[in-house]
């Protein structure tokens, strides 16, 4: 019998900790799975930066992308990589750099999702030195009222660009003076007006890797720091059902691995407003309590891809899903089917049965490591780089302590299950959420 190892490689940007974390675990499993007449074994390299041949063979059985959605020489290679070298890559980079915000809503609302209202401005201002814009402009721009346009939406409202990008103004509108200002100050951006939801009483976000979902309690306007809530219990079983239903739909249809989505709760309705968010957060200094949870799940999900030869899907297929939206039946109904396309998209059954199989040691590994001083300095090292030197101890100690406070609860989780197996579900309702949840009311 044959070792057979595979190399799983980690394209990264500023991320510092979580690859650590996710490189010392895979470590630590110390996996030997059988395949045929050959033993699999996994090692991680991360990917660097330089001149390559397009035909450059390429030695990974997985990519782990975080450059594709904003810097060019990596996206290049790696889109080179999908269809020169059938090369799997977390995510697709072409629907990523095809898909802006402005096109998810239009998909969504399709399939019938709750997107609250949405009119799109032409940009305030034209680039001058392209002398065939303002010739276009001249005979087909049309001028229009910006007031009467607020009308269709109603105040407040959000004016927002296209292509996402809070840290490049989303504002809040409550007047015609308001939007005024805000249009002149968007300069060439090509932005949305949107319906606020107003009142909620929830605002959550789903985090999603390939069928793995957590419901996270959310708060914009906080420090980022502190945005993702420590809570529990926030949503009922069937509401976590239906989050889990709607973010694995984004992502089937999208054929994107990892993604999170927002939705804001009002009168128990849940409207998603942000969803193409195909590169979110994985940083302690953001996830901190939560970050565990989704290292363990890229490490499920890549291992799985990797082991299963699992092939990616280049061509987004949405027929079966306008077959659903134009069909009979409730929102809630063609939800549910929808994401029976995301399961079977994702080989959902096979996942839980390859987990139950080779990973059921993950869970006491993950749970002994974030005591280490490995994982430590690599927090201090996150930390080092966000905070002034003179809150660096501060924040360390914060963040360090929220991943203890998550030793304790998922000890409680796990002595809660047990030697459950993964896949029957019944783990999935205790948070941190770790699979679908599969019987809804009845594991409350």
């Amino acid at each position: 019998m044959a070792e057979l190892p595979l190399t799983i490689g980690l394209s990264l940007g500023a991320d510092l900790e979580w690859p650590v974390f996710y490189e010392d675990i895979i470590d630590r499993l110390a996996l030997r799975i059988p395949r045929g007449d050959d033993t699999i074994t996994f090692n991680v390299e991360r990917v660097t930066i330089e001149p390559f041949a397009l035909a450059q063979p390429v030695r990974y059985a997985v990519l782990l992308d975080r450059l594709t959605h904003w810097y060019h020489t990596s996206r290049e290679w790696i889109k080179k990589a999908v269809v020169f070298n059938d090369l799997y890559v977390f995510n697709n980079p072409f629907t990523i750099q095809a898909m802006e915000k402005h096109t998810s809503y239009a998909a969504m609302m399709r399939l019938g999702f709750p997107v609250p209202r949405t009119i799109l401005l032409p940009p305030k201002e034209y680039d001058e030195s392209q002398p065939d814009l303002e010739v276009t402009l001249g005979q087909y721009a049309r001028l229009f009222n910006l007031s009467e346009v607020a009308t269709q939406i109603g105040y407040p409202c959000y004016l927002k660009p296209f292509d996402g990008g809070a840290w490049r103004g989303v504002s809040r509108i409550e007047n015609d003076a308001q939007l005024a200002l805000a249009y002149d100050q968007s300069g060439r951006s090509i932005m949305h007006v949107q319906e606020a939801v107003e009142p909620f009483d929830l605002f959550v976000r789903a985090l999603a890797v390939g069928p793995q979902v957590n419901v996270i309690r959310y708060d914009p306007t906080a420090p980022m720091h502190d945005r993702y809530k420590v809570d529990f219990n926030f949503v009922n079983a069937t509401e976590w059902q239906l989050l889990s239903d709607m973010v694995l739909t984004i992502n089937s249809f999208f054929n994107w691995d990892f993604n999170s989505c927002e939705t804001l709760r009002k009168d128990g309705e849940f409207y998603p407003i942000d969803f193409a968010n195909a590169c979110p957060d994985s940083q302690v200094t953001s996830l901190h309590y939560h970050l565990p949870w989704l290292v363990k799940a890229k490490i499920r999900w890549s291992l799985f891809v990797a082991a299963t030869g699992r092939k990616m899907r280049h061509n987004p297929d949405w027929d079966p899903y306008f077959e659903i939206a134009d069909g009979g039946g409730t929102y809630r109904e063609k939800l549910a089917s929808y994401a029976a396309l995301a399961h079977r998209s994702f080989d959902t059954e096979r996942f839980l049965e390859f987990c139950d199989t080779h990973l059921g040691h993950l869970d006491e590994i993950t749970w002994e490591y974030f005591a280490t001083d490995r994982a430590f300095e690599a927090v201090r090292r996150k930390v080092s780089v966000i905070f002034p030197p003179h809150e660096v101890d501060r924040f360390t100690e914060h963040f360090w302590g929220l991943l203890q406070f998550w030793r304790q609860t998922e000890r409680d989780r796990l002595d809660l299950i047990g030697s459950r197996p993964l896949g029957d579900g019944k783990d999935a309702v205790y948070p941190p959420f770790s699979a679908p949840v599969v019987g809804g009311e009845e594991f409350l």
